[in-house]
């Protein structure tokens, strides 16, 4: 299964919590996980999140002002993060293709305002705020389950099978054949459940598959690698393995 890797939190930085859980079994072709961001104490200096494009969408609920909550994901460059000294957050992660949501409301950048939307992720915020961490995958969860009943997160056949093959995609051709639909297809699906090209989707995928793998089975050469990488990313590979855990 498909297993991006977390977001970028610099070695040298202290008191940061970063935690991911799986969802229960019955969600798992949907989620990916559950993850909670805190301060352990006050920060010296403004944190700044490296937010990575994994072609996922994130619910996310800001726990110290339970007003602030919203619906993210990225494109294919990442995002550096201002989240200032001291900050609360959890989410959810849907797996690339599920969500079938308002593609208006999906921000690519910081969300530091209130939600405005009609979906119930400010009254889920606060409830979020009054349980620890494990209490709060059973609310995530219900709200998930909500989200399944009136279709706003949906089973892809595509993304299903374009994940589960990863190790046999080099090209998009290579995409549409396990897909088992034609290129021309694979460009409409994939615009209309995940926003993305097919070649764009490809682009993020290899370079989440690339902290798995040895690069030479993704990329033609070393120098392919690194530029496509640095282009995601913002670094080289090993500036990247030398500042954040992954």
């Amino acid at each position: 299964m498909y297993d991006p890797i977390q977001d970028g939190v610099e070695k040298t930085v202290n008191f940061v919590r970063y935690k991911l859980d799986k969802p229960p079994i019955y969600l798992s072709d949907l989620v990916h996980c559950y993850w909670e961001l805190k301060t352990e104490h006050l920060l010296a200096d403004d944190f700044l999140l490296h937010a990575m494009p994994d072609a996922c969408v994130n619910i996310l609920f800001n726990l110290v002002d339970t007003d602030i909550a919203g619906i993210t994901a990225l494109r294919t460059k990442y995002e550096m993060l201002n989240l200032g000294k001291s900050f609360h957050y959890v989410g959810i992660q849907f797996l690339p293709g599920v969500w079938h949501g308002n593609s208006q409301e999906i921000a690519d950048q910081f969300v530091g305002s209130p939600y405005a939307g009609e979906l119930p992720l400010v009254a889920t915020c606060r409830d979020l705020a009054l349980c620890d961490f494990s209490e709060m995958q059973i609310i995530m969860s219900a709200l998930v389950q909500r989200f399944i009943d009136v279709k706003l997160v949906v089973s892809n056949p595509v993304t299903e099978r374009i994940l589960a093959k990863l190790d046999d995609i080099r090209t998009v051709a290579d995409m549409a054949a396990v897909a088992c639909i034609s290129p021309r297809q694979l460009q409409r699906t994939l615009k209309q459940t995940t926003g993305f090209s097919p070649h764009d989707l490809l682009k993020v995928l290899r370079i989440q598959q690339s902290f798995k793998q040895h690069y030479l089975d993704l990329y033609a050469d070393q120098s392919h690698y690194i530029h496509s990488f640095r282009k995601v990313t913002g670094y080289t590979p090993a500036k990247f393995i030398e500042m954040f855990d992954v």
